[in-house]
Formats: C-alpha cells, sequence, structure tokens
C-alpha cells in the first residue's frame, strides 16, 4: 500500500491551523477563552525581551488582538488557570497539565542535585535549607526578600545570588511554585498554597504520561516524528517517544504519511487518522498580515520553519554587528500560510519605531501588501502602548 503524501500546502494549513493562526485574529482573550487558546497551544513561552513587547504577550496576542497583558496576569496569578515552569525554556502552562510535571521534578531532582552541588560548592544545599525555611515561615517572596546576609556579588552560575539559585533549584523541583509577577520579576511561595489542590495531589504513573506528552504533541503539531513528539514540551526521553510510536503504530492509533519540504524532499512523520480524514476541513488561509514573536510555537524549531517554509531564522544577538544580515532582534512577519519577511522595530518612549523590513526571496511588496503591513504595525503601536508610530524614510528599501 502506497504511504499518503500530503502535499507542503496542506502541511502548512494543517501545522498552523493547530498553531492557531489561520483564522483572522479575533475574539475574546481572557478569562476561560484566554485559558482555552494557552491549552490549545500547549504552552506559552515566557522571555524576558522587551523591545516591543514580551514574548509571551506577542504569542498571545498575534491570535487574538484584543489580548492584553492583565488578562494573563489575572489567569495565571489570582484565577490559577495556568502555571510558570519549564518546558524548552520557561513557559505558562495550563494547571490542568500540573500533575504530568511531576516526571520532570523527579528527573531533574536526581540530575541537578549533584550537578548544581559542583557549580556552587558544598555550601548550597544548606542555602536550599535556609530558603525553603524563610518561604515556609514567611511566605511570598523574591530575590531582594533574601539578599541582607549575602555578599555582594555571587561568583556562581550567571553571578547570581545564592538565594536565586536556591529559589529557582526548589522551583524546579516543584518544592515552589511562582505566585505572581512584578514587571517581570517572580514571587515564589510554596507549591501547596499557590498550585490548587486537584492537581497538586494527583499522581500519574510514568507510563501514563509518556501517552499523554505524545498524544498531546501530536495534537498540537498535526504530524510529527518520533523526536519532535519528545521535542514538543520536553517532558520525555526521545526513547520514550520512539517506543510510543512503535507501540502506536503497531496498533493503528497513528499512521505513518510523508510531509513534503518546501524543497521538495520528503519527510516521514506520523498523524492521527482523523486527522488525515477530515485535512479537506481545513480553513483557509487568512491573508492579515501578523507580527510574530521570535519565540513564537510555529517557528520555535528552526530547522522544521526552514523545512516546511523555507524560512531561515535567527536571533543575531552574538554576531558582531558589521556581520549581522539582519537587526539585533528582528520580529517574523506572516501573511497567510507563508512568512514573508521580518521587521525591525523597537518601543522608544511612546513610539513605535521601524527601522527597517526584509521581505523574503521572491516575496513581492505590491501595494496591497505594504497596506496591510502597515495596517498590522499601526495596530502593534497600539498594543505596545504607542501613540505613534514612525518608520524610517528607507525602511521598505531592503524589500521587493
Amino acid at each position: 500500500m502506497a504511504r499518503i503524501v500530503l502535499s507542503n500546502d496542506r502541511a502548512r494549513r494543517l501545522f498552523l491551523d493547530r498553531h492557531g493562526l489561520m483564522g483572522l485574529p479575533s475574539g475574546a482573550a481572557k478569562g476561560r477563552a484566554l485559558a482555552a487558546l494557552i491549552h490549545r497551544l500547549g504552552f506559552v513561552q515566557v522571555d524576558s525581551v522587551n523591545t516591543f513587547a514580551r514574548a509571551h504577550d506577542l504569542i498571545l496576542w498575534s491570535r487574538r488582538q484584543t489580548y492584553r497583558p492583565e488578562g494573563l496576569r489575572q489567569l495565571n496569578d489570582q484565577a490559577r488557570g495556568t502555571f510558570e515552569h519549564w518546558t524548552h525554556d520557561a513557559s505558562v502552562v495550563p494547571m490542568e497539565f500540573y500533575p504530568m510535571w511531576r516526571m520532570r521534578f523527579d528527573r531533574d531532582r536526581a540530575r541537578l542535585h549533584a550537578k548544581w552541588k559542583d557549580w556552587h560548592g558544598e555550601g548550597f544545599h544548606s542555602e536550599i535549607d535556609k530558603v525553603l525555611a524563610h518561604v515556609t515561615d514567611n511566605g511570598i517572596c523574591c530575590t531582594s526578600d533574601l539578599i541582607e546576609d549575602e555578599a555582594e556579588k555571587s561568583t556562581g552560575w550567571w553571578d547570581w545570588r545564592p538565594s536565586k539559585v536556591a529559589l529557582e533549584y526548589l522551583w524546579r523541583m516543584g518544592d515552589l511554585a511562582v505566585s505572581k509577577r512584578v514587571g517581570f520579576r517572580k514571587y515564589y511561595d510554596l507549591s501547596e498554597r499557590v498550585i490548587p489542590s486537584e492537581q497538586l495531589n494527583t499522581r500519574i504513573s510514568d507510563a501514563d504520561i509518556i501517552d499523554w506528552a505524545c498524544g498531546a504533541a501530536l495534537d498540537r503539531l498535526g504530524f510529527a516524528t518520533s523526536g519532535e513528539l519528545a521535542a514538543f514540551i520536553d517532558l520525555i526521553r526521545p526513547a520514550d517517544a520512539k517506543r510510543w510510536v512503535t507501540c502506536a503504530l503497531e496498533e493503528g492509533r497513528v499512521i505513518e504519511v510523508d510531509i513534503t519540504c518546501v524543497d521538495g524532499t520528503l519527510r516521514r512523520s506520523i498523524m492521527w487518522p482523523k486527522d488525515l480524514e477530515t485535512l479537506d476541513e481545513l480553513p483557509e488561509a487568512s491573508l492579515r498580515v501578523r507580527i510574530l514573536s521570535p519565540f513564537d510555537p510555529a517557528l520555535r524549531d528552526r530547522k522544521r520553519a526552514e523545512r516546511l517554509f523555507g524560512f531561515h531564522y535567527r536571533i543575531e544577538i552574538f554576531v558582531p554587528a558589521p556581520k549581522r544580515r539582519y537587526g539585533y532582534y528582528v520580529f517574523p512577519v506572516m501573511e497567510g500560510t507563508t512568512l514573508i519577511g521580518r521587521i525591525d522595530m523597537a518601543r522608544d518612549g511612546t513610539t513605535l519605531v521601524v527601522r527597517n523590513f526584509w521581505a523574503e526571496k521572491g516575496v513581492r511588496m505590491g501595494a496591497g501588501r505594504r497596506a496591510r503591513l502597515r495596517a498590522e504595525l499601526e495596530r502593534a503601536a497600539r498594543f505596545g502602548g504607542c501613540g505613534e508610530l514612525r518608520v524610517a524614510p528607507d525602511w521598505l528599501d531592503h524589500a521587493a
């Protein structure tokens, strides 16, 4: 029996539909609606870079342009609809996923116990006990609440103070949870005082966690290799995902397909049979131009973005200025199912300043597309709290 081949167009549409990037970015974006959006994505990466808007806020705004940052703070800090922890990076995660994170807590406890001791010396674990006792007795705290008896500067990891290292360690182990953020500063408390008891006290076997992690990843990717399933939440090992795929294929729960890459090559993947059956029901992509976060979940896997969209992206933070092809930190720009370019823009006080736009090879910036890009920039300026949009006279010189 011939293996099913998905065209590049169909693969893009399925992938972007699963990432909430096919329809118009409209609809409610707070409370239950925001929780549903984050659940659909699986997680939202949190990042401190704020040249225009923080990564997590831009990820959500690009899908729901009624979104405002206070909606996420209310959902996470007050309603406890999400929690913060680690996927491939620090992320906001649906609260109902918390029981699955015990696998990460247990593995990190074993892995980091000796490793962090080597980094920070013999006094590291006594500092952990001290910090845990402080939080137990005094409640919610941040690093600045714990520095009075410390040296001016730690000589350890990233020059973090010992208390910050201890707070981070206890958070990674699951003993503490992020209770809230003020600005971008994390405030910690005992997990039992942050995580609802239903999620805190639920215990799930490792086998069920592996089954959940692979299924959840495939739901949100549309198609994947075993390695991509493992990397999606980065909760399980690649070997776990490989065994799951073997069993799922033998049992007929998934099917093999070949995904057509942008260069015409094929990449072997798996899909749910139901997703294959409903490909014709996928919506047509909106031609709305969207400015995406560099950390958008649709682009997080840079190699996949290059295979699927022909879009090679990197943040050129560590590239010396004369050798940079693009700016220090540029934003991908999408129209329909195509990455049409990248834009260099930043907030300057109450003004959104656009310095350059680079169109992708073969993308023509006609009058209609320029107007759509300008309209999105005006919406972005309002979202970023900028009363003015200012574009450089030559900002489109790099565009055909």
